[in-house]
């Protein structure tokens, strides 16, 4: 497809995908636009984009398709500032919040001067931000929702689908409020539960100084996620508040019957109520990128003796297997320690996983 892109907020999803617009149609130009000069300037530097505006209208008015990659609060702000300008006819507008209804509500103002909004959410992310952290395989196997806003804009599915190609994800059609309820399911509320527990050991900390030295394991990795965007998380927990509050109102009746399963040592109660949960997460996929950005580890077994992990990093690095993170979880004299290696993609991890149990006698496993 051949146009003028313009990629509003040059971070690591806009980054991402301008990538994949360049990869799968070399003949489009992408024009850049972000409030951070800097990202502007690297994003051009990285081959990004073709070139950036310092001025939001200039970018706009030029555009054939406009993709909003900004937090949810931007973007309905920015789809204000477009029903002023003249835009091109035709042009296609997306963005890529994940919240939905408050963004399509706002984007009826664009219906009353026949412009198609089709909302978007690529469920993916990583522990990096930014545009150098950027990759056009961000979004590969991954859910992204679309939420057209009108019959017009519906038409235009197939265009948006085209741009998109390169993303090679799988979409999904949703209406704002069901894509709104599910997400805030999988993704919004967990937050709040991660964000909650460690609130939870902080403020337990005064009174037991070992805590955070417990909490370092198990308890770090169920709450990876409180380590995101506190803005980025306000912003979206405040669009997405009237389902939060019915799902929070779920969860403590849910809590106060294991309370009373406690106060009355119903054993059987809470055999079923730790049963039922196995079951059902057992069931989940293990394969494919959900609402909240999957993390890809490695775990090995290491005896303690000097050069073990440089030489179990020479061995990915000979397979050319790039890594996100790596840490020792533990490692005492005369005792195996844990080596956790993380990994961008499922795919890395398994070629780790195969290049390692050839290449060493150690004791390898992914949980």
């Amino acid at each position: 497809m051949k146009g003028n892109v313009f990629i509003v907020g040059l971070g690591l999803i806009g980054g991402s995908i301008a990538l994949s617009i360049k990869s799968a149609h070399p003949n489009a130009r992408l024009i850049g636009f972000d409030t951070k000069l800097e990202e502007m300037k690297m994003a051009k530097a990285l081959n990004v984009v073709d070139d950036y505006v310092t001025a939001f209208e200039e970018g706009a008015v030029q555009a054939d398709f406009i993709v909003l990659a900004t937090p949810v609060l931007i973007t309905e702000s920015i789809i204000q500032q477009l029903v002023t300008l003249s835009l091109k006819e035709n042009v296609l507008i997306t963005d890529t919040g994940s919240t939905k209804q408050s963004i399509m509500n706002k984007a009826e103002l664009l219906k009353n001067k026949d412009i198609s909004f089709i909302g978007g959410h690529p469920m993916a992310g990583s522990h990096k931000s930014g545009v150098a952290a950027a990759k056009v395989t961000l979004f590969e196997n991954a859910f992204y929702l679309l939420t057209p806003s009108n019959e017009r804009s519906k038409e235009k599915i197939g265009e948006l689908k085209q741009w998109l190609t390169g993303t090679h994800a799988t979409f999904f059609e949703v209406t704002p409020e069901e894509h709104d309820e599910m997400i805030a399911f999988v993704s919004h509320f967990p937050h709040v539960v991660a964000a909650s527990l460690v609130h939870l050991v902080k403020n337990a900390n005064d009174e037991f100084p070992l805590l955070k030295r417990l909490a370092a394991g198990g308890f770090r990795d169920i709450t990876r996620i409180a380590s995101s965007s506190p803005q980025m998380w306000a912003d979206i927990s405040i669009g997405n508040r009237s389902n939060l509050i019915k799902i929070l109102d779920a969860w403590m009746e849910n809590l106060l019957h294991v309370k009373q399963s406690l106060q009355q040592r119903q054993y059987a109660e809470l055999y079923t109520f730790y049963e039922d949960a196995k079951v059902y997460r057992d069931q989940l996929p293990i394969h494919g990128s959900g609402a909240i950005p999957s993390f890809y580890d490695l775990f090995v077994d290491i005896p303690d003796y000097p050069g073990v992990v440089s030489t179990i990093m020479k061995y990915l690095a000979n397979a050319e297997i790039s890594i996100t993170n790596i840490r020792i979880l533990e490692t005492r004299e005369d005792v195996y320690g844990v080596l956790r290696i993380s990994f961008q993609t499922e795919l890395d991890r398994n070629k780790a996983y195969e290049v390692l149990k050839k290449e060493t006698q150690h004791e390898i496993y992914i949980h």
